[in-house]
């Protein structure tokens, strides 16, 4: 059964720090069965793209994997935004100085986040987010990938 399907908890909770904006946020996004549109709309503003302020809706099954990977290591814990929605503009100035940013990168589309959890390594989040085989997952030193595009791993 693929994990978007699977029987989750009633409600759903991401727990989250910006590490650019140093905002944190602490939200029900879900309740049996129903997405909190407010919610949403606060999540997407914290994911928002901090170059230029920019806001896009976020996927929500990237948001319901997010929460299904915290939840494995305890809701307790914190996770620590590197990159949610990207604007082009950033996109392209992250580019320009030599980053490995893909022109037609999944952040630009509300798709893909990479984060880290203190605590836990990067490695033990990219098996565990692997395992959901739900979309794309990198791994890189500072933080792991995850995306909603195809199934992918790097």
């Amino acid at each position: 059964m693929p994990w978007h399907l699977k029987k989750t908890a009633p409600e759903k909770t991401l727990n989250m720090y910006n590490t650019h904006t140093g905002e944190s946020i602490n939200i029900k996004y879900h309740g049996f069965g129903v997405y909190d549109s407010d919610a949403l709309d606060r999540i997407n503003h914290f994911l928002r793209c901090h170059y230029t302020n920019e806001v896009r809706a976020i996927d929500v099954r990237l948001l319901d994997l997010l929460c299904d990977i915290q939840s494995i290591f305890g809701n307790g814990k914190q996770i620590k935004i590197i990159s949610g929605y990207r604007s082009l503009e950033y996109n392209e100035y992250l580019r320009s100085l030599g980053r490995r940013v893909s022109k037609n990168s999944l952040h630009l589309q509300g798709v893909a986040i990479d984060f880290e959890i203190p605590g836990v390594g990067n490695y033990e989040l990219f098996r565990i987010a692997k395992s959901f085989g739900a979309g794309g997952v990198g791994h890189y030193p500072e933080f792991v990938h995850i995306d909603t595009g195809r199934i992918r791993y790097w």
